[in-house]
């Protein structure tokens, strides 16, 4: 299990910070804040929140990656959505989670009591324009998914995810986007196959031609550079990833 200590502190310190919901806030609503935050860490595989829980909290993914399932009457599963660093779990204001919530890697959470945070809400426009801010985003990737998932082949598949976690990687670190960029895959190659509906194999594949190609550079199974960011773009068939980078 993650050693919460060194994420104890204030919010000033915390690497999520300028991207979280709480980015817009001033200090004494950041005091606010601490009073009623709280960490949790979950490891690889295990339920964050299983779809129909009453919601006892809300809050944003400060290190790792979950994703968002739905399962079918019948058993099946199907996986979403992902949520990065930075991304907000939970819905105000209903008491009960939508999907199941299931850590991907292990997890560090930034937990708020639901029921005081929702009270914030109303009494501090900055928390709550900020958190509208984020839901039009999430709103703008689910529609730009669509199209990766409907429309896209597998190589564009591919190379769609490796531009969203890398802008993302990008923009957690202030690092811009016209240099190399260098990040370490937070996903397996089955939980990539997973999330893109496509074999273990062809995402095996399809990552290996994006390698031979000059696309990407792989050291190892995680660690990846990208020489020259558009051109990774030009290989996800589009100039954009549905905003949830912005």
């Amino acid at each position: 299990m993650t050693d919460l200590t060194k994420f104890v502190g204030g919010c000033e310190s915390c690497p999520i910070q300028h991207r979280a919901v709480c980015a817009r806030c001033d200090a004494d609503e950041l005091d606010r804040l601490e009073t009623i935050k709280y960490y949790r860490s979950f490891e690889a595989g295990q339920t964050i929140i299983w779809s129909g829980d009453r919601m006892e909290f809300v809050g944003s993914i400060v290190s790792g990656i979950a994703s968002l399932t739905q399962t079918m009457e019948d058993g099946r599963t199907q996986m979403v959505g992902l949520l990065l660093p930075s991304d907000f779990v939970g819905r105000p204001g209903r008491d009960a989670a939508t999907y199941d919530v299931v850590a991907t890697t292990d997890v560090v959470m930034c937990c708020f009591r639901r029921k005081p945070f929702e009270t914030m809400m109303v009494e501090t426009p900055h928390i709550a324009q900020r958190l509208l801010e984020m839901t039009l985003d999430e709103l703008d990737a689910a529609r730009e998914w669509m199209l990766v998932l409907g429309r896209k082949t597998a190589r564009e598949k591919i190379a769609s995810l490796l531009s969203i976690l890398g802008r993302r990687d990008a923009a957690l670190n202030l690092a811009g986007q016209d240099q190399e960029m260098v990040f370490d895959l937070p996903l397996t190659r089955e939980a990539m196959a997973d999330y893109l509906g496509l074999t273990l194999e062809t995402v095996s594949r399809q990552i290996s031609a994006l390698k031979k190609d000059g696309v990407i550079v792989l050291e190892g199974k995680r660690h990846v550079t990208v020489p020259d960011f558009q051109r990774l773009l030009d290989e996800a068939g589009d100039d954009c990833d549905g905003g949830m980078m912005a």
